[in-house]
């Protein structure tokens, strides 16, 4: 005889689909003893506007990164050093660090990562063009995962 496990596929299925419908990237549920997490990873992508305003999430300028490329292989790519959060800006009601189309010069702030109540400072590696923002003012970000690219 077959015995059954603790776990219900129709309720993985249930909370995958929620996840999906609701743009997560995890969900956890407790009852009793048991307990069920599932999650998912989102790759970063970019956006080439047309004739319409580009969506806040992701925002390319001027000189387009190549589509065919994921954001992290172009050679002008910032990438976050650590796990944590996103700031484009200093505090809330202050204007973000940099802005597509601005110059920077090396060891300029760009951005904020705060990991366990410490912000850590995200400098320009290379002097260049702002050319594409991949953060939002607040987002998670993961290790290595491509910030903003500097021409």
């Amino acid at each position: 005889m077959a015995t059954k496990s603790p776990i219900d596929p129709e309720l993985v299925r249930e909370l995958a689909q929620l996840l999906n419908e609701t743009d997560l990237t995890e969900i956890e549920v407790e009852k009793g003893d048991l307990r069920v997490r599932v999650a998912r990873t989102i790759s970063a992508t970019v956006q080439v506007p047309v004739a319409a305003p580009v969506a806040p999430a992701l925002v390319a300028a001027a000189s387009p990164l190549d589509a065919t490329k994921p954001a992290a292989a172009h050679p002008g790519s910032v990438t976050s050093p650590m796990v944590g959060t996103a700031y484009r800006r200093p505090s809330p009601e202050a204007k973000p660090f940099v802005e597509i189309g601005q110059e920077v010069k090396v060891g300029e702030r760009v951005l904020l990562v705060e990991a366990m109540k410490t912000f850590n400072d995200i400098v320009a590696p290379r002097a260049g063009k702002i050319t594409a923002i991949m953060v939002e003012d607040g987002q998670p970000v993961e290790y290595g995962e491509p910030l903003l690219v500097i021409e």
